[in-house]
């Protein structure tokens, strides 16, 4: 019935077993405190109720899915980084700690190249993006596991993320004028500006407001026809496709985790570098600019 409400399937095995164990006390939780205060203060409003939405709660679904497999994404992120790290030497580098430094290479450049020299303040959120996504994404490739990131519920979350870390620079650099004014456009003659501009910061607050819904979509929806399109293929012909197939699908699946995860990486960092500049450099704010819409037209082309 709802945008929130997920397919019903079985779930994983793991989250089978945290809910036999937890699930009790989160469902008395639920019902008697979150149900009543989403009914009465939200679902009220639109005639319908908390069950309706989310489905009903019980027990077996009091800790969803992908409340779980996120939680477990982020325990693999910092699993993963401090594995790759080791001991850091700059004498004799570990394969793990040189794959380590191509992606912080690959990230900084990104960043350089999108938002300029200055953007590094910023390498820590969007290297958190890349990494935790791209955790996420590649856990549906594993048995026992899904990812996370098909679930609109995780996505629209990393959106709304994004979305309020860079109108926070923008406020923070511009002010909070300054920042509503940038999407007024560029200044212009008085009669063209009277014309124009009120339906260039129309267009633009619109186009802003709606990005943390196109962000989560774009991911949820990638990723989640992914994950069918493996179940459903895979369950055709058993007999034909235990080894080939999967094992193609599998490596689709990978590509298509790559991908995502740097689309929603690379759209971030371009909205960060619409609102940020290089202090007292006017004329490198506007080359700035030029790479950020370059960066944007090719990406969504």
């Amino acid at each position: 019935m709802f945008l929130f409400a997920e397919a019903a399937e079985e779930s994983p095995l793991i989250v089978q077993f945290i809910n036999h164990y937890f699930g009790e006390p989160m469902y008395r939780f639920e019902v008697t405190y979150t149900e009543p205060l989403w009914n009465k203060y939200f679902f009220s409003h639109f005639g319908t109720n908390a069950a309706n939405v989310f489905g009903p709660y019980t027990p077996e679904n009091a800790i969803p899915w992908y409340t779980i497999m996120f939680v477990i994404a982020c325990l693999l992120s910092v699993f993963v980084i401090s594995l790759l790290k080791g001991k850091l030497s700059s004498d004799d580098p570990s394969q793990g700690q040189l794959t380590l430094e191509a992606g912080y290479l690959a990230i900084r450049d990104m960043i350089g190249s999108i938002i300029g020299d200055h953007g590094a303040e910023h390498f820590p959120v969007v290297a958190t993006f890349a990494i935790l996504i791209l955790v996420g994404n590649l856990m549906g490739q594993f048995p026992l596991f899904q990812a996370p990131t098909a679930s609109v519920n995780v996505t629209y979350a990393l959106g709304v993320s994004s979305f309020v870390y860079y109108n926070y620079v923008g406020i923070r650099e511009n002010g909070l004028w300054g920042h509503i004014a940038h999407f007024a456009g560029p200044r212009l003659p008085l009669l063209m500006a009277i014309l124009i501009t009120p339906l260039i910061f129309v267009i633009e607050l619109i186009s802003n407001s709606v990005r943390p819904f196109t962000l989560g979509v774009r991911l949820f929806a990638n990723m989640f026809s992914d994950e069918k399109v493996f179940q459903q293929i895979t369950n055709l012909a058993p007999p034909f496709t235990q080894i080939g197939v999967p094992l193609v699908l599998t490596l689709l699946g990978v590509f298509v985790a790559l991908v995502q995860t740097l689309v929603f990486t690379l759209l971030s960092m371009i909205y960060i570098g619409e609102v940020t500049h290089a202090p007292h450099d006017e004329h490198g704010h506007e080359d700035e600019r030029g790479r950020v819409a370059a960066a944007a037209e090719a990406v969504h082309a």
